[in-house]
């Protein structure tokens, strides 16, 4: 089997978290490329009006932005309810006390429901969300609003990227959410046999049109499980 690299394409601290991860799994000398399509920009909105008796929180950068707004206005609720352990510790990290869903927005959401509370959630969320989570506690009368509080900027694919991608050995992308997929759509005709590991089905469907040569989807939204999704593609690809 030809050596495979393995391409990362989320904003920096995640990409050096997930490549520490990947060596741990493949060995030390793994060939781990880190290029971030998108880099986050922090907003600063203003909230919708009233009293909010807890945040929702569906990623590390939505805790971040959570900190910061609370930093600077001093009025945020301190208790929120996060989507999974990673956007918990950085609520943690961040002074917030969390409960975690440990799962998707779907699982967010009947969290959200099984505490029985009947205040005001203020989700906090980047400009590209997925999972509709104010709509669907709106649907079951609890009372939620959002803000946009950060936005994912594009970042141009760097030189050795692309020639990665030009070139004919495999490449294993670890897609983290449909927006990295569409970036990479973006990017262009790719010569490489990708080896696509998806979070989700949602993300396996904005992969389609990169005409992957595989793609796994993990069984649950979570880095852990995308990682367990990728040793079993590439060892299935080893016995080819």
């Amino acid at each position: 089997m030809a050596a495979q690299s393995f391409l990362l394409t989320r904003p920096a601290a995640a990409s050096e978290r997930f490549a520490a991860a990947l060596r741990e799994s493949f060995g030390k000398d793994a060939r781990v490329l880190i290029a971030p399509l998108m880099e986050p920009e922090f907003l600063n909105p203003a909230l919708p009006p009233g009293v909010f008796d807890a945040l929702i929180l569906t990623s590390e950068t939505g805790a971040e932005a959570a900190r910061r707004l609370s930093a600077e206005r001093g009025n945020l609720p301190l208790h929120a309810f996060c989507v999974g352990v990673r956007t918990a510790q950085a609520a943690t990290a961040a002074g917030f006390r969390t409960q975690t869903a440990k799962g998707d927005a779907k699982a967010l959401v009947r969290l959200i429901q099984s505490t029985g509370c009947r205040g005001r959630f203020l989700h906090l969320r980047g400009r590209d969300s997925v999972g509709d989570i104010v709509q669907n506690l709106n649907s079951i009368d609890i009372l939620a609003c959002e803000a946009i509080v950060y936005d994912q900027k594009p970042r141009t694919l760097t030189p050795e990227a692309a020639a990665l991608l030009a070139g004919t050995l495999p490449v294993v992308l670890p897609l983290f959410s449909p927006r990295s997929a569409d970036l990479i759509v973006q990017t262009g005709p790719v010569r490489a046999p990708l080896w696509v590991a998806a979070l989700s089905p949602v993300v396996a469907k904005h992969a389609r049109p990169l005409l992957p040569a595989r793609m796994v989807i993990a069984d649950r939204p979570d880095a852990f499980a995308l990682l367990r999704a990728i040793e079993c593609l590439c060892v299935a690809r080893s016995k080819t």
